[in-house]
């Protein structure tokens, strides 16, 4: 079971590897053995920012998690060690950043700037697919599809039920709420091929 940390604990730990460049497990979920994987870009009072790697250990987006909702905050482990090699294998053989996200980090700043409303406002103007979860609702319950109207106190989400493909649906979310947000990844690439696909919406 990993050991839970106080906030400053926590904001100590993702500070320390934002400075140094260094990988990270972030603990959000329940589950032990579901966490996050990944470089700390940027933080602010609420969020902190992550170019996330998935299983294979290349780059698979950016994911913004609630700092509160964080519990642990892990760097230098085995699991780490044995990312970092297959992250190599991935540069070696091209396949390390399908997206581009390194160039598109290098040519925007995520300092001192609100980070939700940043990554939000990003995936309206750029018609991007967003992934989010909520305090009630994340893992396997969390919501993909595309933000229809953003306000200062919520969203309007239209997503998808990939087990009802007869309509799409619409769900209003307080960004008080939002415990993450996941962009510009293979999740999100493959919410926009079912969104045109299906439903037409490009």
């Amino acid at each position: 079971m990993i050991e839970h940390m106080n906030e400053p604990q926590i904001r100590e730990q993702l500070t320390i590897s934002q400075q140094q460049g260094t990988l990270v497990e972030v603990y959000n979920f329940a589950d032990d053995d579901t966490f996050n994987v990944g470089f700390v870009i940027a933080m602010d009072p609420l969020f902190v920012l992550l170019m996330t790697l998935d299983w294979d250990c290349k780059i698979n987006g950016l994911t913004l998690v609630r700092i509160k909702s964080i519990h642990a905050v892990r760097s230098q482990t085995d699991y780490l060690t044995t990312c970092s090699y297959k992250s190599k294998v991935a540069q070696e053989y091209g396949y390390f950043d399908i997206f581009g996200l390194q160039r598109f980090l290098r040519e925007h700043d995520f300092s001192h700037v609100n980070l939700l409303n940043t990554l939000l406002k990003d995936s309206i103007d750029h018609e991007l697919p967003v992934v989010i979860g909520t305090q009630k609702y994340k893992g396997r319950d969390d919501f993909e599809g595309m933000v229809h109207e953003l306000t200062h106190i919520g969203l309007t989400l239209r997503y998808y039920n990939e087990h009802d493909l007869s309509s799409l649906w619409t769900y209003d979310i307080l960004l008080a709420q939002i415990d993450y947000l996941r962009v510009r990844g293979f999740q999100a690439m493959q919410t926009k091929a079912i969104m045109e696909g299906v439903f037409h919406q490009n």
